[in-house]
Order: structure tokens, then sequence, then C-alpha cells
């Protein structure tokens, strides 16, 4: 789903960047409500995650291959504005590190794969958490759902893009045939890893899960035809913060092992848009990376020979520019929460010594 330059013209490749970047600054305050001390560190290795399960290419048709969006995975686990931010750090290091991508399609891109995916994934999650049992499982099902529907969603976003601003002459209703068609397959793949992900975390620190927080519900019992409260108990207290460490070393070792070793196995096949695009001929005004003499480029080192030692390394290195890129950007807007906070306080206390005062 990276768009490369040249698939959409320059008004509205510059209309999406300005949407993107609309939605990045509305995501920075949002974000802010968000994170917390224990989710700004997360929020930074979601992104990384994401950067190297999106290296493992899955076959989804014959000669046709898939990856992670991510956008689902990331607003469940972390948010919806935040997971905006984590799928754009991910496009820029992308773009910028290993020229998968356009730089003038960067809008389009973070517009498609991280603003739609998030809106929508996260919108049917929510509704249905809300109507499914109170449960963990509820958790998994709405995730599986949502992550499947995103998927395609944001191929029929891409379409309308192509509709208004597309550089070649190609229907677009084959174009739409195309690109929902395989990427409803896509979103299948996309739906067991998020599930998969979601569910592993769930159950090791249910905590740390912003879409599963406030599970538990308070017993009810019918009396007279209506549903009150139960006896209440007393309301335990607030458990000590649990450290995030080991989840933190856990899943930055998994993306390394993904990106650095496993993506080596990955499919070589072109995925669904480079599919789509070689078929239906909209990829004729296709123009050459910006980035295209980048020592990263294709996810390989330059003067490298050994492909696996190449591309292991490449990853690696991605893996750790995104984390360290992504946990600076969200502590930074959590340290500017603390700043807000801390200015509030100053303020209230200064009032409610001029009341005193007077």
């Amino acid at each position: 789903m990276h768009v490369p330059d040249g698939f959409i013209d320059a008004p509205v490749s510059a209309a999406a960047g300005l949407a993107a970047a609309g939605a990045v600054a509305a995501s920075l305050r949002g974000a802010r409500r968000e994170l917390d001390d224990r989710t700004a560190p997360l929020a930074g290795l979601v992104a990384a995650f994401i950067f190297a399960v999106q290296m493992l290419n899955f076959p989804v048709a014959a000669g046709t291959s898939g990856h992670l969006l991510g956008g689902a995975l990331a607003a469940i686990l972390v948010g919806p504005w935040t997971g905006v931010l984590c799928i754009a750090v991910v496009l820029l290091m992308q773009g910028v590190l290993f020229a998968d991508g356009g730089l003038t399609a960067l809008g389009v891109n973070i517009t498609v794969m991280g603003v739609v995916t998030v809106l929508v994934a996260y919108g049917l999650f929510r509704g249905l958490v809300k109507v499914l049992p109170r449960s963990r499982r509820s958790v998994t099902v709405a995730s599986f759902v949502a992550s499947l529907v995103s998927v395609p969603a944001a191929a029929a976003a891409f379409t309308a893009l192509y509709a208004i601003g597309g550089t070649t002459d190609v229907p677009v209703t084959k174009v739409l045939t195309a690109m929902v068609g395989v990427h409803v397959l896509i979103g299948l793949g996309e739906a067991v890893i998020t599930t998969a992900t979601v569910g592993a975390v769930i159950a090791v620190r249910p905590d740390l899960v912003y879409g599963a927080r406030g599970l538990s519900a308070p017993l009810k019992l019918r009396v007279g035809g209506r549903l009150v409260d139960a006896v209440p108990v007393p309301a335990p207290a607030a458990p000590a913060a649990r450290s995030t460490r080991t989840v933190w070393i856990a899943g930055l070792a998994t993306a390394l092992v993904l990106a650095g070793f496993v993506s080596f196995y990955a499919s070589a096949s072109p995925d669904g848009l480079e599919k789509v695009a070689a078929d239906q001929g909209i990829d004729r005004e296709t123009r050459e990376h910006a980035a295209a003499d980048s020592p990263l480029a294709d996810y390989g080192v330059s003067g490298l020979t050994d492909a696996r030692l190449s591309g292991g390394l490449a990853g690696t290195l991605g893996v750790g520019a995104t984390v360290v890129a992504g946990t600076a950007v969200f502590w930074a807007v959590r340290r500017r929460r603390e700043d807000a906070r801390t200015r509030d306080d100053a303020a209230t206390r200064a009032d409610g010594r001029t009341q005193e005062n007077v």
C-alpha cells in the first residue's frame, strides 16, 4: 500500500499532504490524553514492531503478497491519536531511509495507511466492544473484525484519491475492483496478526492495552425486573504501577528477530498495490525515489553482497531508528502534557491564594 511518487498528481498529493499534516497536528494534541509514563515508551515500541512486521510480506494469491498496515493494531494497543502518530513515524522512516513509499506521496500514504485505517478500525472496534460481552475475548474478536475491514477501506481510499488525481487513464471501476478484491485477502492476514498480537499482550499485561481498558463491569442483580448494583464492596486500593521494562525488552527483541532474521523468508512477490498497478497500468508515470541512493534503499545495506546479512542488518537498523524516533516523539508529547498540568496546578494555587487574601 506504499504509494510511490508519480501515481497521484501534484495538486492532489499536496492536498493529501495538508490533510495528513492536519491529522498529525491533531494527533499530537490528542495523544497527550492517551500517553502516560507507561504508554509513552510502549508507543515507540509499537511503531518499531509495526515497522518490523511490515517487512514480512505473506502470499495472498498467485504472484501477489501483502503485509501489515498496522493502523488497527496501533490504535487498539496505544489509542487512536497515538496510533496515527505511530504509523506516521513508520512511514517517515521507510520513505527517508529505505526509499519505500514516495516522498511527495508521503501525505497520501499517511492519509491512506494511517488516518483511514485508524478511523475505520478504531471506530468499528469501539462499536463492537460496546455491544459484545465485556471480556478479553470480545476485545480479540473486535480486533479481528476491525483490522480486517480497515485494509479494504484503505484500498478504497487510495482509489478515491486516484479517481481525483491519478496520472494515468485507467477506469476507476477497474482500479477499485482490483484494489478492494486483493486487499480483502490481505485484510485476513492483517486480522490474524493484529488479533494474535493484541491477544498476546492482553494475556500478560491487559493494563497496557488501550482498547481493553474498563473491561471489568460491576456485578448486577435482577430485582423486580430491573438490573441493580449488587451489594457494594469497598474499592480496592490502587495497585502499584507495574514496570513495563519486561514487556518493552521482549517486544523489542521480537521486532529485531522479525526484521533481522525472519524477514529474509518473506514473500518476494509484489504486494497488492504493486500487483494491481502493474496489471492495470497505473504505474506508467512512476518516478524514481528521491532517496534511491540511500545506503539502506530497498531494505539492504549498500556494499554488502550477502543478501541475508544485508537485509537483516538493514531491518535491524530500521527497527532501532524507528524505536528511537518514535520514543522521542512520544516522550516529547508526554512532557508537554506534564508541563501543561504543572501550569494549570500553579494557576489554581495562585487563584486560591488570591481568594484567601480577598
